[in-house]
């Protein structure tokens, strides 16, 4: 009972929220993502690739990179996807999200991926504003790695956006709940580095993700506003 009457105030204060303390949504000024660089460091990107219209429709995003970079003079790559969402509530009115950012642990399932191995690592990187998930100290990013079949590969992630970096769910919630009624904003990204796990050498794609996020990870402030 005490759950449930909990739960039933939540909503009533998210709908009184939604309804009278904000009604006007700020967007703030942002770089588009058409002009990340396809070379960071020693990393090189062939090309940008563009996201499926129906996929870019189910996620929502307002703006998004995808790019594969690869290590000059070698055969490592690591695959990069921002995507930047300006507002995550629905446009018709209502306290629902329409654009929420979907969380990866939901979506890889359904692309016929597995989950083997998850956990929250810490993350140092210049330009990385500080940890602010009322579950962490500090910085931090989930790491996952995945299969499909004998395929395997590392993955990073973490939701970054005006000012912090986040990785509970819950918390991202939270925080877009309240920055909308003080701050009259929902904006948010989520950044996700894979790169693949060949002959079983974790420690390899480690230091792989790492060597590209400490050149790529400060590019971001630019286009993830706080």
């Amino acid at each position: 009972m005490t759950k449930l009457a909990a739960a039933l105030g939540f909503l009533a204060l998210n709908f009184y929220i939604y309804q009278f303390l904000a009604t006007d949504e700020v967007i703030p000024p942002r770089e588009t993502f058409a002009t990340f660089p396809l070379e960071v460091g020693d990393w090189r990107c062939p090309a940008m690739r563009e996201m499926d219209p129906d996929a870019l429709r189910f996620l929502g995003a307002t703006d998004y990179v995808i790019c594969t970079y690869f290590k000059e003079g070698s055969r490592d790559a690591v695959d990069l996807y921002v995507g930047y969402h300006a507002s995550q509530v629905r446009k018709e009115g209502g306290g629902g999200s329409a654009n929420s950012i979907h969380p990866p642990e939901h979506c890889l399932p359904g692309s016929g991926w597995d989950i083997i191995d998850s956990r929250r690592e810490p993350i140092g990187f210049p330009g990385l504003p500080a940890g602010h998930g009322l579950r962490e100290d500090g910085p931090r990013a989930k790491r996952f790695i995945i299969a499909q079949g004998d395929v395997r590969q590392l993955v990073y992630f973490w939701y970054q956006g005006q000012g912090r970096v986040i990785t509970a769910n819950e918390d991202v919630i939270l925080y877009r709940f309240f920055d909308r009624a003080l701050r009259s904003r929902t904006d948010g990204a989520l950044v996700r580095f894979t790169t693949a796990i060949e002959r079983g050498d974790v420690a390899a794609a480690e230091a792989r993700f790492r060597e590209f996020a400490l050149q790529a990870v400060p590019l971001l402030p630019r286009y993830l506003p706080n």
